[in-house]
């Protein structure tokens, strides 16, 4: 990508309007009109470029990027074996996404007035947002009931592995799976909601969306000193102690893939498991906090550890109080969660609130996290960690596990080049 700040369509379409004014209006009041239009211009052409993200780079935007405000999520099921139709549908993705991330539309402007345009046009004039399109491959890509269907089967990661059975899931196959999967962030909905319908239409005939979900309120920090933690639909906050993606030494130990683990082209690549949890906050909300926070292992309001004053103080897991009791809980999330009772596992989190609105069933709210994890490996990351989990976890009986789908995203795309170019 140019080095250069890119304008905005805004930003060019005002430069037409004021100079069409200058011209009917007389030098003077035309030049002086121009001159402000000059600052403003400059001034909305450096805002446009802050919210550029680049698409090219060692690493796929969209997993060491500071989380964005919004996510709109998509897996898609392929309707062909045509393996040359896969790498078409890949490099028109790879186009679009690089139009798109900065500010861009698909295809070309100068459609006929006889066929629909190229672009959809929602996000006309709109900033980029700092939108990121991260990519991922299915498992079901390689082979699938046993048939290898691209004629990729041996290039299969061993970590790419179908995610096992866990206490307590009750997994909608709608809401789960899938062969392609893209990742769109945004810090508008409507940004993000123009990217994947977009890449949803050019995908027709080759690809069809299996199963989307739209998330807001971001639930993870995934970089160090950025603002303040943000909270759940629980009300607690979340990500403490999230890796953060500017710590290069923990990124390229657990969350990149790397040239000696055994697929070549996953390098600089990365593992991304999801998993759709729905909270039964009507129930959480008849908890006592006392209770609440004993399940957390956290205050609610400060985010402090149990036995703590502020939210960044170490845990203290060997703590008891006076009566010797363990001041976190045996059964708290953060003491099952943390890298330190699980061998020193450590993940990337990106998750997000979201909200189906009500179960027609019960007439409950039908919201949670949608949980994203990034690792170099998920044998090693998140299934381990998941397992125990489900099994001991106190937060179990407030939330249950309805989705859930594992993807390998391949490194990132070099200029001139395509989304898994390296996998073909």
């Amino acid at each position: 990508m140019s080095d250069s700040p890119t304008l905005s369509r805004r930003a060019v379409l005002g430069g037409i309007g004021v100079a069409a004014v200058a011209s009917a209006g007389g030098f003077a009041v035309g030049q002086r009109t121009a001159d402000a239009s000059s600052d403003s211009s400059k001034g909305e052409a450096q805002l446009a470029a802050a919210a550029i993200v680049p698409f090219h780079g060692e690493h796929q935007a969209g997993i060491a990027t500071p989380v964005q405000d919004r996510l709109l999520f998509g897996a898609f099921d392929l309707m062909t074996d045509d393996r040359q139709a896969l790498v078409s549908l890949l490099r028109t993705w790879t186009s679009s996404a690089e139009a798109l991330t900065q500010g861009k539309p698909v295809g070309t402007d100068d459609t006929t007035p006889e066929a629909p345009p190229d672009d959809t046009g929602e996000a006309t004039g709109l900033s980029p947002a700092r939108l990121t399109l991260t990519f991922g491959f299915g498992p079901t890509i390689f082979t699938i009931g046993g048939r290898d269907r691209f004629g990729l089967a041996d290039r299969r990661p061993a970590a790419l592995v179908d995610l096992p059975a866990f206490a307590g899931d009750d997994l909608d196959p709608g809401r789960s799976g899938g062969d392609l999967a893209v990742q769109v962030c945004a810090d508008d909905p409507q940004v993000a909601f123009h990217a994947l319908r977009n890449l949803t239409r050019q995908a027709k005939g080759t690809a069809v969306l299996r199963w989307s979900e739209m998330g807001f309120g971001r639930t993870s920090t995934t970089t160090s000193g950025s603002s303040a933690t943000p909270r759940n639909l629980q009300g607690f906050k979340d990500g403490t102690n999230n890796l953060r993606g500017d710590d290069t030494a923990d990124m390229a130990k657990f969350v990149w893939a790397g040239a000696g683990d055994g697929s070549d082209w996953m390098a600089g690549g990365s593992y991304m498991v999801t998993r759709r949890i729905r909270m039964f906050l009507e129930t959480w909300d008849r908890s006592t906090l006392s209770d609440q926070e004993g399940t957390i292992g956290r205050q609610k309001l400060s985010g402090a550890p149990l036995g703590a004053t502020a939210e960044h103080d170490t845990v203290d897991l060997a703590a008891r109080d006076a009566k010797g009791a363990l001041v976190v809980p045996a059964d708290a999330h953060i003491r099952l969660a943390s890298h330190s009772t699980n061998d020193g596992i450590r993940i990337l989190r990106r998750g997000y609130s979201f909200t189906d609105g009500v179960n027609p069933v019960t007439g409950q709210l039908d919201g949670g996290l949608f949980f994203i994890a990034y690792q170099r490996d998920p044998r090693t990351g998140f299934i381990p960690l998941q397992r125990r989990l489900a099994e001991h976890d106190a937060l179990n009986e407030y939330i249950q596990h309805t989705g859930s789908a594992v993807f390998a995203c391949p490194p990132g795309v070099r200029p001139g080049g395509w989304i898994g170019e390296g996998l073909f």
